[in-house]
């Protein structure tokens, strides 16, 4: 592919041709995912309690 002379001196248009990289994405369910966390944080918690490991 060869792009113009103008289009290789614009950084800009350089970032809007590469390609996306499927990274997480800053939109989404984030109260989900912070409930979510501290309910495996909890029960790992009790798993250890239970078992005696602390």
């Amino acid at each position: 592919m060869t792009l113009p002379a103008t289009t290789l001196d614009d950084p800009r248009a350089l970032a809007e041709l590469r390609a996306r990289t499927g990274g997480p994405k800053d939109t989404g369910p984030q109260i989900l995912e912070h409930v979510l966390g501290w309910t495996l944080v909890v029960v790992v918690a009790m798993l250890v309690t239970q078992l005696g490991l602390l």
